[in-house]
């Protein structure tokens, strides 16, 4: 077999060699791939897996582990190490060298006589081949298209959000180096690096999902990583209307507002759903229109056909070649954009976000953590202060007020449901202070016997927004006044 070593088998001389002696069987199931083993893994990983192979059927419902099944997964995968040819599967696709590790493995099951039934061999070959190829544990999970985020606290702790809830998980890495290793391979594949000398980093994972890592010492209980999954199937407005977080009119509302290129802002808090709600939004830019997107890991999944791509990129070990996301922004004016999008403003960027909405580049987005449309201009205020300009408050009120037409208020209830809960318009100034109507909000009537949280979505009946005319300009203007009628009804 092509992977192999010559025509030896299993063996060295032609025989069938003795298994390695198996490991204890307390040792957890991912133990089974040995210390000895994990130099090989990461050199077959980087010369077969450049990109994270496709997820095997592992989605399925998982039988509980047995103290003997890390016994056999343990000689098993000894066996295959003194197998198995590196240099000749080093030659192979991902997939081919999946189904080349698969077959050596039944091979392996067969010779050696293990009592197995084929849904427990079938959980063997997964699990070896995600230790060899993959991502080791983490695979059953990133299989799951129902995981909101994986949280791994160290090694002998892993937590997954599932329909807005935190639960812990069953997966165990075998210790903190094979996390580590993990996190290594993972961050690697976009360029990046996690070590002592340099412990924290964004990356992504090749489907979009956002992954932070940080690594000892500045975690103190081992490497702790995060990832953001998201969903294969990208969600739509009408999508979140079937959800509940948005009523149709809502929506619609929605839509006009990025068919008029308004200069938009969705705030929330922590996975409140904004990056969702952003991708939402760029559905409703034409396709004829220019957009340069500014992220600190690309996860936007914009369907344009003129779309441009930009990264910030961390500092090199000597501290030195660093690019941020003012230079990305900055640099983006130069580009003859016609939209831009900032996944997400944290700092002194924010200023130049502000003079690009308000030099031509009509329809920008960006996403900024804030709890209220309120406190999101506040925090836009207290970022610009942060840049060290030495601008009037009245000054830098202008400038958002003038910059801005229109902030959503994402949030995440307390039963985990989240929910679009202000649609909120920039009208001016007066005097020193921003003003700001609703158009729509969220107002919370109670729960029910379950516990999910009851409410409803109402208009403001302000009448005409304030960006009518705009509305006007691009013929949206009957569909806006119908939706406003509509939002007025009683639910």
């Amino acid at each position: 077999m092509f992977g192999r070593r010559g025509n030896e088998g299993f063996g060295k001389s032609g025989g069938h060699s003795p298994v390695p002696q198996a490991m204890p069987a307390t040792v957890p199931v991912e133990r089974a791939v040995t210390d000895a083993a994990a130099p090989v893994r990461e050199s077959i990983a980087v010369a077969v897996a450049p990109s994270a192979p496709p997820p095997s059927p592992i989605a399925r419902k998982r039988s509980p582990r047995t103290e003997d099944y890390y016994d056999t997964k343990s000689q098993v995968f000894s066996a295959l190490i003194d197998t198995i040819d590196l240099s000749q599967l080093a030659k192979l696709d991902t997939e081919s060298a999946r189904e080349e590790i698969r077959d050596i493995v039944n091979d392996i099951i067969t010779i050696k006589n293990f009592a197995m039934s084929i849904s427990e061999q079938e959980e063997l070959l997964d699990d070896i081949c995600n230790d060899v190829l993959g991502y080791g544990p983490l695979e059953p999970l990133l299989a799951r298209d129902d995981i909101a985020d994986i949280m791994v606290n160290g090694a002998g702790k892993t937590y997954i959000e599932v329909a807005g809830k935190v639960q812990e998980s069953e997966i165990r890495f075998r210790d903190n180096a094979q996390l580590l290793s993990i996190c290594q391979r993972i961050v690697s594949q976009v360029g990046r690096r996690v070590d002592e000398s340099s412990p924290i980093c964004d990356a992504r994972l090749p489907d979009g999902s956002r992954v932070n890592v940080i690594a000892p010492p500045l975690a103190i209980d081992g490497t702790a990583l995060t990832i953001r999954k998201f969903k294969k199937d990208k969600l739509t407005l009408d999508q979140l209307v079937k959800f509940g977080s948005i009523t149709p009119e809502g929506a619609t509302l929605l839509q006009i507002i990025g068919r008029v290129r308004c200069n938009l802002v969705i705030s929330g808090g922590t996975g409140s759903g904004k990056t969702t709600l952003l991708n939402c939004m760029t559905r409703y830019i034409d396709a004829d229109e220019r957009v340069i997107t500014c992220e600190d890991s690309a996860e936007l999944q914009l369907q344009q056909p003129h779309v441009v791509r930009l990264e910030t990129r961390p500092p090199n070990i000597e501290g030195e070649g660093e690019i941020t996301m003012r230079d990305l922004i900055k640099n983006c004016l130069r580009m003859r954009p016609e939209r831009i999008i900032v996944g997400e403003v944290r700092g002194p960027e924010v200023f130049d976000l502000l003079q690009a909405m308000n030099t031509g580049h009509d329809g920008s987005m960006g996403t900024i953590h804030a709890n209220s449309p309120r406190e999101c201009l506040s925090r836009m205020e207290s970022m610009i202060a942060m840049g060290g300009y030495t601008l009037p408050a009245k000054t830098v009120r202008e400038i958002i007020a003038g910059s801005v037409d229109v902030i959503i208020q994402a949030s995440r209830l307390r039963d985990g449901s989240r929910r679009i809960t202000h649609i909120t318009e920039v009208v001016g100034m007066e005097g020193d202070v921003i003003v700001t109507q609703d158009l729509m909000r969220f107002e919370i009537e109670g729960e029910d016997a379950n516990g999910r949280i009851i409410g409803r979505h109402s208009g403001t009946g302000i009448g005409k927004p304030h960006f009518w005319d705009r509305a006007r300009y691009f013929n949206e203007d009957k569909r806006l006044a119908a939706t406003l009628d509509m939002m007025e009804k009683p639910q």
